[in-house]
């Protein structure tokens, strides 16, 4: 167990900083003072972060920190942070962490006893499911899917029976055959669809996924997206069989929507083998022979 005093820490600390997702009004007056008080920010784009410190009249060292540095740069950031630095982290828009490499950092400062305070901001997620018009609780962040349909809808199969509201992000040119998986694995549910969120050209698209599909096909889709889904109608119980949610999935899928829901391994497996009505040991052998091809 680790316990971590925020406050208690004058140096090496990794700030986890919310932006603006569109309106920069909706920066905060301590996103700000952190951002002043900092050594250096890493941040997905430097262009895109310095019109930000440009907006505010802050002057800051900036380093990236993406998808194709985040090994070697994860281990510099946190040397740094070993000598008494203070990072703030931020995305280009939004918290830091979430369908980003930002949640590496978080994990190795934490790893290495690093304070790491949150300084809360915009989410698009949160922002849309607010809006939607859809149940906001309970519901799962699923972010990102995958970009090739047979990926895409297999992850979407581990989700179908969850009664639970499904949050999602896709870019403009994908959002098409996205939502086309999105009717095929889930039905024709209702979602909501939020473009360009707290900009001057935010716009929903609110309806079964049937009729949001005809839209996009008839009008270009343009902007970030953020796509709310309402969860399955049925209530499904994972310890009864009966149910028939588990059946589309291979035992490895089983399993490893289990671990998704916060059992471990271990639990998730026993639970599988329970509710298939099937020896723990073959689970158990099936699962790590799929892992390890």
């Amino acid at each position: 167990m680790k316990r971590q005093k925020s406050f208690q820490n004058p140096d090496g600390i990794l700030y986890v900083v919310g932006t603006p997702i569109g309106n920069l009004g909706d920066l905060s007056d301590r996103a700000r003072d952190i951002f002043s008080e900092v050594d250096r920010i890493a941040c997905e784009d430097t262009r895109h972060t310095r019109k930000l410190l440009h907006y505010m009249g802050v002057r800051v060292p900036l380093v990236s920190y993406h998808e194709h540095n985040r090994i070697s740069r994860t281990q510099e950031l946190v040397e740094r942070m070993e000598q008494g630095e203070k990072i703030a982290l931020v995305s280009d828009a939004g918290m830091p962490a979430l369908s980003d490499p930002g949640e590496e950092l978080v994990k190795e400062a934490v790893a290495r006893d690093i304070p790491v305070i949150p300084i809360p901001g915009p989410n698009a997620a949160l922002t849309a499911v607010v809006a939607s018009g859809l149940s906001s609780q309970p519901f799962l962040f699923v972010g990102f899917l995958p970009r090739q349909t047979k990926d895409r809808i297999q992850e979407l199969r581990r989700w179908k029976g969850i009664p639970a509201t499904l949050l999602l992000y896709e870019a403009p040119h994908r959002i098409i055959a996205m939502l086309r998986d999105l009717e095929s694995v889930l039905g024709d549910r209702q979602a909501a669809i939020a473009r360009e969120l707290t900009k001057k050209h935010e716009e929903w698209i609110r309806g079964p996924l049937s009729e949001c599909i005809e839209w996009f096909e008839e009008h270009a889709p343009r902007g970030e997206m953020t796509i709310v889904v309402e969860g399955s109608a049925q209530e499904s119980d994972e310890d009864d069989p009966d149910t028939g949610w588990w059946q589309t999935l291979t035992e490895r899928e089983h399993v490893e929507t289990y671990i998704h829901h916060g059992m471990s391994k271990k639990e998730a497996i026993r639970e599988t083998a329970k509710v298939r009505n099937r020896p723990k040991r073959e689970i158990y052998n099936i699962y790590h022979q799929d892992v390890d091809k």
